[in-house]
């Protein structure tokens, strides 16, 4: 399958194929089973956002106790890194400067 270039704006778990606005924040070059996947954890994302949201109004449940916060963080980490895979070099040199991605803080900046 084809890959094409899209660009995902992770705040707004938008991917898209026209830029627009700023939905520009990382460049992929993604098939549709890559785009399935992304969407996927973009959702796995809001679902776990909107159960903290609901969490966030239970004052005696503490926020280090929360298990949607805790599967959001992990969902943000794994659009993060399918981002970083399917990113082009800036991308890449991005999401490696954030420092979220442990494993990647040790690697060589791309070339020039």
């Amino acid at each position: 399958m084809a890959k094409k270039q899209y660009y995902v704006n992770i705040g707004t778990r938008e991917i898209s194929i026209n830029h627009d606005g700023n939905n520009d924040d990382f460049i992929i070059n993604a098939d549709e089973q890559d785009l399935l996947v992304l969407r996927e954890v973009f959702d796995e994302m809001y679902n776990s956002d909107t159960r903290a949201f609901f969490r966030a109004h239970v004052p005696y449940d503490p926020y280090h106790h929360d298990m949607s916060n805790d599967e959001f963080d992990e969902g943000m980490k794994s659009a993060f890194r399918m981002i970083y895979e399917l990113g082009d070099d800036p991308t890449k040199e991005h999401i490696r400067g954030m420092g979220i991605l442990e494993d990647l803080t040790d690697e060589k900046p791309l070339p020039e």
